[in-house]
């Protein structure tokens, strides 16, 4: 029952998130797994997208809560760099409730039947083969793969700030569902690769399992990580705006600092989406 409670507590309390950011990680899986059993059970032909909304429903409490919280931070406290360090504390449990999305996602992938992931995952695996079919690894020319990479990152970040803006805490509903791309590829490179691997290196069966797991997640972790914490950052700082403009904090000094506050963690998201298009191009494809 205490376990219980405390997943609770943490249910509403940012502050209590971002004290054990780890903890989230168990959060979103548990969230994650509850969608895709439910949106099986209820809608399970359109369960692809009733898992995301799920999701996000459960997820919009406590998000929800935390903006409110580093909108309040904006206004009090002083100085940019506290400033940025305080919304690392947030940013920091939203990662780690990402993860759990993720993983969980990617775990129902491998252990169903493909029954049930065909209906369960199709929209998604439509989305990452249109990816691949316009930005592949096998061109030469390095500099036009980061550019289309980096724009169409620049272009989730900016529906991430534009939703988050809208509908406060509308970010999540992005992040959500790349989570669940990124889940599917992440299973389905599993799937494709363990027999190879596993016969290739002599691997036993759980070692194989281990193997091809731990690269499963290098495989989109390499870019993925600094990646989706850019979309968090500006998707974090267009909600604040929002949560100001609620409160009536338009054209105040606070509105002024909250203004300067969310435009540094936007120029931040861009520059970390650079540096994740320079690790997809020039890095992730020297393992993989």
């Amino acid at each position: 029952m205490k376990g219980i409670g405390m997943v609770l507590e943490e249910l509403l309390n940012p502050t209590k998130a971002e004290e054990h950011p780890w903890e989230l990680f168990f959060l979103g899986f548990v969230y994650t797994t509850v969608a895709v059993f439910l949106s099986l059970w209820i809608f399970e032909k359109y369960s692809s997208l009733v898992m995301v909304f799920l999701t996000v429903l459960a997820c919009t409490p406590l998000i929800y809560l935390t903006i409110k919280l580093e909108e309040k931070k904006d206004i009090e406290m002083e100085g940019e760099l506290t400033l940025l360090k305080e919304h690392s504390r947030a940013l920091m449990f939203f990662m780690f409730l990402f993860a759990g999305m993720t993983l969980a996602i990617a775990l129902w992938y491998i252990a169903l039947p493909a029954s049930l992931t065909t209906h369960l995952f199709t929209i998604q695996a439509e989305t990452i083969s249109s990816i691949n079919s316009k930005i592949t690894g096998l061109s030469i020319d390095h500099f036009e793969i980061l550019t289309k990479i980096f724009m169409n990152n620049v272009k989730v970040l900016i529906f991430c700030v534009l939703f988050a803006f809208v509908y406060g805490m509308g970010a999540i509903f992005i992040l959500t569902w790349n989570a669940s791309v990124i889940g599917v590829a992440m299973g389905n490179f599993f799937r494709s690769h363990f027999s190879s691997y596993a016969d290739a290196a002599g691997l036993t069966h759980v070692a194989g399992y281990f193997h091809i797991g731990s690269l499963s997640i290098l495989r989109y972790a390499i870019h993925g990580i600094p990646e989706i914490l850019a979309y968090f950052v500006g998707g974090l700082a267009g909600g604040i705006i929002s949560v100001a403009v609620i409160n009536h904090d338009f054209g105040t000094k606070s509105f002024e600092k909250i203004l300067l506050d969310s435009s540094d963690m936007i120029i931040i998201s861009v520059g970390i989406l650079l540096l994740a298009a320079l690790l997809e191009v020039f890095v992730t494809p020297l393992f993989f």
